[in-house]
């Protein structure tokens, strides 16, 4: 039985080792029986911009996840459709895990300072526990101000999670590969092999 579930959804496009490492590194401080990934359908918060088919999406994170048996997949948000709402997420995952598994969303520090902005964020807050990591670029008094405010009115808890700050983004990636520059190390090698085979982000690896 699962009694504490990470939570991390994502456009992951694409997914690479710093998703992982922040993954894995949540697991062990929140103890987390297990992670699900989630890719989005349809992000609301990402219109402005071309992104990869959910199915790619939804591959190139199988295949970076498939060697931890502590990860999983679920391919929820793409099988909804429309827009990809945290809080439509929680309810279809209430209905898969019983009331005593806690429920531990990871979001990066950039997305606590936004959660007001979230669709239904009091249901949301009421429903989930947070696991958060600092971005270099996150002011941390702006942040511990926020998680405050936000744990004053809320059932859940925000942890913020000590993790190794790994300087990868999937847009220097897609621009990297764009180039035709290596991104070796930057995903892992089958995703790698995955966005060259299909000529992802219009460029060579």
């Amino acid at each position: 039985m699962c009694k504490r579930l990470g939570i991390y959804g994502g456009t992951f496009d694409p997914i690479h080792t710093g998703h992982l490492i922040l993954a894995e590194m949540t697991r062990q401080e929140c103890g987390l029986d297990k992670v699900v990934f989630i890719p989005a359908a349809n992000p609301p918060h990402k219109r402005d911009r071309y992104i990869s088919s959910p199915m790619q999406r939804l591959e190139m994170t199988r295949l970076a996840i498939e060697d931890n048996p502590h990860f999983e997949l679920s391919d929820m948000e793409i099988k909804r459709k429309g827009i990809s709402y945290t809080v439509d997420t929680l309810k279809a995952l209430r209905d898969i895990y019983p009331e005593e598994c806690e429920f531990w969303m990871i979001i990066g520090s950039d997305s606590l300072l936004e959660l007001n902005t979230w669709k239904d964020i009091e249901k949301i807050t009421q429903m989930c526990n947070f696991a958060v990591y600092m971005r270099p670029d996150s002011p941390v008094d702006r942040c511990k101000a926020q998680a405050q405010a936000i744990g004053e009115g809320a059932n859940g808890n925000i942890t913020f999670v000590q993790a190794p700050m790994i300087e990868i983004s999937s847009t220097d990636i897609r621009e990297k590969v764009a180039k035709g520059k290596s991104i070796r190390y930057m995903v892992t090698d089958r995703v790698r092999q995955y966005i060259m085979d299909r000529g992802l982000y219009n460029g060579r690896l």
